[in-house]
Formats: C-alpha cells, sequence, structure tokens
C-alpha cells in the first residue's frame, strides 16, 4: 500500500496522520486515499488506451458516492447488480450509457428503472429472465439490449463462496447451452443480443484461469457469428486480485500484463478471422482498484489475556469488515504508532456478541488499551458488506487527499436504525 507508510513513527494516508483523523472522526473509520484509487483505475485505462475498450468498475466492492464520482470523472463505466446501484451511479453523476447490470435475480422494477435509462446492457444469467427482460421492455416499447454471462466452467482457483465459473455456482448461463439460449434471445422481439460476458471469481492471483475462459468466449463467438449472431462486445468480467500480505502469499498479476495478454489474444483471433476488425473489451474490476485503497481504523478497549489465547478486544466488529468471518480471509494489522511493551500473540476481536467476530488471529502486537490499529487493504468488500448487527451504526468513512480529509460518509447514529420501526398500537 504505497500511500500508506509510517513516518516520524506514525502510520500516515499519503500526508495525513492516521491518529489525526482519529481525532477528529472517531473510530471505527474506514480511511482511503484519493491518490491511490486514481492510480489504480489509471493502470487499467492506460493498459487500454487507443483501443475500443471500457472499464467499468464493480462498485460491489465498494459504493461511496465519493468513491464513484471520482471514477466517472475519470471516465470509467461501472457494473452494478441492483437497482439501488445503478442510483448511485446516477446520483454520482456516472452516465448510464456506460452502465452494464449484472446479477442473477433482476426484479420487475430493476429492469424499468434500467430500461427508463438506457443503460449499455443487461448481463443475462438465465433463460426466464430473458423472457421477463424482453415482457418488461416490450410493455415500455423498449429495445433492451443483452449480453450472455456464459458459465464456461473453469476453476478460478479461489476460496469458494467467490468462485464462479463453475458448473455447481448460480451464475450464468452453462457453456453447452449458451448457443441455444443466444438463439432464444435473438428471436425475441424485443431483445439485441450484443454482447457476451464471462466472471469466474474474484480475489485471482493468477490470469491463466481468466485467458482459458476468454480462449471458450472465442469459440462461441465464432459459432455465433457462424448462425449470423454478430456481437459488439467481449466482457472479460473482473476478478483481479491484491496482494493482503499475508506469509507466503503470491503477487497479484500486474495489470497492464494482463490486459496485454488478453489484447494479444484478442487481436491474433481478430486477425485470422475476421480480417483484423476490433471487437470492443469491457473489463469488471472492483477489488483490484479499491482493495489496497483503504484502511479500517480501529482503538484497543481491553487487552484480555486467557490460558490459551490473549484477546485485543477493539471497538471495529464483523459487522464493520465481514471478509474474516465469512471468508476467513486474513487481514494485515499494522500499529498506527509503535508500542513500548513487550509484543505479545493477540487475537484482534470486536465487541458483537459471537465467537465468529474476530479480525486478525495470533498478531504479535506492543499495544496498550487506547491504541489505534489499521486494518489494511480494507478498501472493498468492507463498508459495503458491512451491517448493523447489535443495533450498531456504522463506521465513518473518510477520503485523504495529500493533507486534506475529506468525510465522504458521516458515522450513524444508533437513533437513526430504528428510525424506521414502530410499535404496535
Amino acid at each position: 500500500m504505497p500511500h500508506f507508510f509510517h513516518l516520524d513513527g506514525v502510520l500516515h494516508a499519503e500526508r495525513t496522520p492516521l491518529s489525526r483523523i482519529a481525532e477528529q472522526f472517531g473510530t471505527p473509520t474506514y480511511v482511503y486515499s484519493k491518490a491511490a484509487l486514481l492510480e489504480n483505475f489509471d493502470a487499467f485505462a492506460d493498459a487500454c488506451a487507443g483501443r475500443d475498450a471500457l472499464v467499468c468498475y464493480a462498485m460491489k466492492a465498494n459504493s461511496n458516492l465519493a468513491i464513484l464520482d471520482l471514477l466517472a470523472r475519470r471516465g470509467a463505466g461501472f457494473d452494478i447488480v441492483s437497482g439501488g446501484e445503478l442510483l448511485r451511479v446516477i446520483a454520482a453523476g456516472g452516465d448510464p450509457a456506460k452502465v452494464i447490470f449484472s446479477g442473477v435475480g433482476k426484479t420487475v422494477d430493476e429492469m424499468r428503472l434500467a430500461l427508463s435509462h438506457d443503460i449499455l446492457c443487461f448481463n443475462v444469467e438465465s433463460i426466464p429472465e430473458l423472457h421477463r427482460l424482453n415482457e418488461v421492455a416490450g410493455a415500455m416499447g423498449k429495445q433492451a439490449r443483452v449480453s450472455l454471462r456464459v458459465n464456461p466452467n473453469v476453476d478460478a482457483k479461489t476460496h469458494p463462496y467467490i468462485a464462479t465459473g463453475l458448473k455447481a455456482n448460480k451464475f450464468g448461463v452453462a457453456f453447452d447451452d449458451a448457443l441455444a439460449t443466444y438463439r432464444t434471445a435473438a428471436g425475441l422481439p424485443h431483445l439485441t443480443p450484443v454482447g457476451i460476458d464471462c466472471h469466474i471469481g474474484s480475489q485471482l492471483l493468477d490470469d491463466a484461469p481468466l485467458l482459458e475462459a476468454l480462449d471458450k468466449l472465442i469459440e462461441l463467438v465464432d459459432a455465433l457469428g457462424a448462425e449470423g449472431i454478430v456481437l459488439d462486445h467481449l466482457d472479460m468480467g473482473g476478478g483481479i486480485g491484491i496482494n493482503y500480505g499475508a506469509a507466503g502469499d503470491a503477487p497479484p498479476v500486474p495489470v497492464g500484463d494482463y490486459l496485454g495478454r488478453v489484447f494479444a489474444r484478442i487481436d491474433a483471433w481478430r486477425a485470422a478471422n475476421y480480417g483484423g476488425a476490433p471487437i470492443k473489451v469491457i473489463f469488471e474490476p472492483g477489488r483490484a482498484i479499491v482493495g489496497d485503497t483503504g484502511v479500517l481504523l480501529t482503538r484497543v478497549e481491553f487487552l484480555k489475556p486467557g490460558a490459551e489465547k490473549n484477546f485485543c478486544i477493539v471497538d471495529a466488529a464483523m459487522n464493520d469488515l465481514m471478509r474474516p468471518a465469512l471468508y476467513q480471509a486474513w487481514m494485515d494489522v499494522q500499529q498506527v504508532q509503535a508500542g513500548t511493551q513487550p509484543a505479545v500473540s493477540y487475537d484482534v476481536v470486536g465487541p458483537v456478541c459471537e465467537s465468529g467476530d474476530w479480525l486478525a488471529r495470533e498478531r504479535e502486537l506492543s499495544v496498550a488499551q487506547g491504541a489505534l490499529l489499521a486494518i489494511m487493504q480494507a478498501g472493498a468488500y468492507g463498508f459495503t458488506m458491512s451491517s448493523n448487527y447489535n443495533t450498531r451504526g456504522r463506521a465513518a468513512e473518510v477520503m485523504v487527499d495529500g493533507d486534506t480529509v475529506h468525510l465522504v460518509r458521516r458515522r450513524e447514529d444508533p437513533a437513526e436504525l430504528f428510525a424506521l420501526e414502530s410499535m404496535l398500537k
């Protein structure tokens, strides 16, 4: 995380000490680096320069309006999975014409909303969804542009909860059924097949499975063309991971190298079969753009020694950062300031009433009550997966720009959490 570093003994975000942020905004607080965000997006944009390509940020990773606004101004498109996410894009000034709508369970209202804003494309994942979308579009007098999310049955070799490209997963149309499903789509009067899409999983540190999936998409595009179904774009999905700092972790594939291999393979294919005619390429990165742009800042409440384990109890919890409890994810923990106590092995846990409420296990820390810790690489699937379990208000979010700190989401007040509820008369 190059934009998070120790200076004069204090962990900084860009030129701002995290201790100052804790004093000003309290804890737990998510802290994001503007420079890191733009740098990560630019790695994709620069690799696509001069090509008919679109980088659609997968906003499920982090949907804060400040982040969406910065990316929209940089030219990003957006990959959404709900009507609410589309409304966020619009509120942040994003262009609906650069939005692709993924997800297996789109409702009628969500389809109407997306059609009313003339989004770029629906990534359709089943035949029943095709028929529903055709009916909705027909009733609105619209033509819906569709891409089928094809499940290539490629093993992404990632955590089973974030693997999405195997036959056993709920996502996409099976590769063997894709040709027939495209025929169905082409025969429906209010749908226009314009693309093909796949997404095989998340937190991939090797691009070999992605390139294997690309070969299968190319095979299918050729078969569709032979039947007169000519597609305008090929969507590679997302999935490129980041290094969370665990011992022995492989470094992630460099973005430029991965996109370079994708473009080289596509160029060779189009030259051999289509006289070099290009096809638009879409990417859906999420974690690779925001994962290492943020940390979760938290304060030590108590130190609780035990016969078998020592516990460092902090004010952040599983409701603030779900990844460790949900995926058994390894998160790096750094002290904001060096301690003077002897280092002790602690499990870092929160106050939520669950044994699964842990953020890190067996970490050597030199801390005292009141010390500040930073949970690193927390920019993706941190705040967006947070909840109000135990009637806990969700954390504040701030964006650092050099030595300036912007509050981009205030901390929730507990009274707000039950403001929508009512008692029986």
